[in-house]
């Protein structure tokens, strides 16, 4: 990676981890707050036969982890663009 300041370098940071820390928010709600703390609230709620709560206990974690994986990709990739490091 080349920058061309120590400003452009840190902005860069700067928006690596906000991007991480964004992310890493929904992660922990979605299994955290989802998948333990309110799954009484989300059990009321059924879901293809199954309880809200249990679903994103089991499966819905795991999906919105792969999710955010694809969104982790793409937003990068804009800010390497941005940023003028991309690998093109």
């Amino acid at each position: 990676m080349a920058f061309q300041s120590e400003q452009q370098k840190a902005a860069y940071w700067r928006s690596n981890i906000s991007l991480m820390l964004k992310l890493l928010a929904v992660w922990f709600i979605v299994s955290f707050g989802f998948g333990i703390l309110l799954v009484d609230v989300l059990n009321q709620i059924p879901l293809f036969g199954f309880k809200l709560g249990f679903w994103f206990a089991q499966q819905g974690a795991i999906y919105v982890f792969v999710l955010l994986i694809f969104v982790y990709v793409k937003k990068m990739n804009d800010i390497d663009k941005e940023f003028g490091v991309d690998e093109e």
